[in-house]
C-alpha cells in the first residue's frame, strides 16, 4: 500500500503524506470541493465563496451547486472561451475576499481543451486562495507535476491512465484543512476512513507509473494520428474541428468535430454498425437526449462527435475511420436533405 502511495507521489510531484486514494475521480473531486470549503466555513465563522467553470466535469459542478443550494457556500461559475479554455483573468475577475476556493480542470473530456494550471494557480497563491484541478482527463499524455503547478488539490482516475476501474487519487496539499467525507477508522490522515482497497490501489500506482514511463513516446504518436485523422475529416464539407487551435493547448488523445446537417442519432449508429467506437459528448452523459452543457457554455453548434486514441490506437484504425467517416457523413447528409424534401 505505501509503496503504491509512493509510487503516486514519484509520478505527480509531490509527497507520498498527500496521496489519498480513493474509489475514483468523482469521490476525489467531491473531497476537495466539500471538504475544503467547509473547512473553510469552520475555520472563518462566515459562508465561504467557490469559483469554478461552466466546463467542470459534474463531479465537480455538481457538489459545487449543491453546496450552493444548501447555502453553504456562494458560487460563481465562469464561462470559457468558444475553444473550451478558461481565462486566467475571467477566473480572478471572480474572486472576492471571502473566496475559499477555486476549481478549473486541468483538461477538458469532450473539447480536449487544456487550461493553463501553472499560471492560474501563481496568480492564486499570491492572493492566498487554493487551487483544485481535476486533472483525471490529463494524466495520460501530459506532465501532470503537483508542485511545478502549485495546485493544492488534485484528483485522477486510474482507468484513465491504464488502470483499473473504481480506484482514483485525491491530492490535497499538506496542511490544507479539509472535512472528511466519511468518519470512520480515520485512515489518510482521518481524511478519509475506511479499509484500504490494496489491490486497487497498487494498481494505480503501477498503472501510472507505466503511463509516465510511456507519455513522451506515447504523445507525438497520438498527435500524428489525430491530426491526421481530423485533417481527413474536416476535408468534407460542413465538418470542423473545434477545441484550441494551438496544439499546445489540445490534449494529444483528442479529436472533437461539429457536423452540419447530420443527424446524431443516424452518425451513431452508422459508427457503430461500422465498428467504430465514438461519442456525441462525455462518457458521462451517455444516453443524455440533452444537449451537452459543455457545448453550450461554448456557444458551438452542430453535431458533436468525439473520437479519442489511446495507447492501442493503430495507423490501421485511423484510416478505417477516415474511411467510414468520410462515406458515411456525406451519405447522412444527403439522405436528411432527401427526408426534408418529402416532408
Amino acid at each position: 500500500m505505501e509503496e503504491a502511495r509512493e509510487a503516486v507521489a514519484v509520478a505527480l510531484g509531490c509527497s507520498p503524506h498527500e496521496v489519498v486514494f480513493t474509489s475514483g475521480g468523482t469521490e476525489a473531486d467531491n473531497l476537495a470541493v466539500k471538504g475544503i470549503t467547509w473547512a473553510a466555513r469552520d475555520r472563518r465563522r462566515q459562508v465561504p465563496h467557490l469559483v469554478t467553470t461552466a466546463v467542470e466535469h459534474p463531479a465537480v459542478l455538481d457538489p459545487a451547486r449543491w453546496l450552493a443550494e444548501r447555502g453553504d457556500v456562494t458560487l460563481a461559475v465562469v464561462p470559457p472561451g468558444a475553444d473550451g479554455r478558461v481565462d486566467v483573468e475571467e477566473v480572478l475577475s471572480a474572486l472576492r475576499p471571502e473566496t475559499a476556493l477555486v476549481s478549473v480542470m486541468a483538461a477538458n473530456n469532450e473539447l480536449g481543451a487544456v487550461n493553463d494550471i501553472a499560471g492560474l494557480a501563481a496568480e492564486l497563491a499570491e492572493r492566498g486562495v487554493p487551487l483544485h484541478t481535476d486533472a483525471v482527463q490529463a494524466a495520460a499524455t501530459l506532465e501532470v507535476d503537483v508542485a511545478r503547478w502549485g495546485v493544492a488539490a488534485l484528483a485522477l482516475s486510474a482507468h484513465k491512465f491504464g488502470g483499473p476501474q473504481g480506484v482514483g487519487v485525491a491530492v490535497l496539499r499538506r496542511g490544507l484543512p479539509v472535512v472528511p467525507l466519511a468518519h470512520g477508522g480515520g485512515q489518510d490522515r482521518g481524511v478519509r476512513s475506511g479499509t484500504f482497497a490494496v489491490g486497487l490501489d497498487a494498481a494505480c500506482g503501477a498503472a501510472l507509473t507505466a503511463a509516465v514511463s510511456d507519455r513522451a513516446e506515447l504523445r507525438p504518436r497520438l498527435v500524428t494520428l489525430a491530426d491526421r485523422l481530423a485533417g481527413a475529416v474536416t476535408a468534407l464539407e460542413g465538418v470542423q474541428r473545434s477545441g484550441p487551435s494551438d496544439p499546445a493547448w489540445r490534449l494529444a488523445s483528442h479529436v472533437h468535430l461539429l457536423l452540419d446537417g447530420v443527424d446524431a442519432n443516424a452518425l451513431s449508429l452508422g459508427l457503430d454498425a461500422a465498428g467504430i467506437a465514438a461519442s456525441g459528448g462525455a462518457a458521462c452523459g451517455a444516453g443524455a437526449a440533452k444537449a451537452s452543457p459543455v457545448l453550450e457554455a461554448c456557444g458551438l453548434q452542430g453535431t458533436p462527435l468525439r473520437l479519442t486514441l489511446g495507447w492501442t490506437s493503430t495507423d490501421a484504425e485511423v484510416d478505417r475511420a477516415i474511411d467510414v467517416l468520410t462515406d458515411l457523413v456525406p451519405r447522412l447528409r444527403t439522405s436528411r436533405g432527401v427526408a426534408a424534401e418529402v416532408r
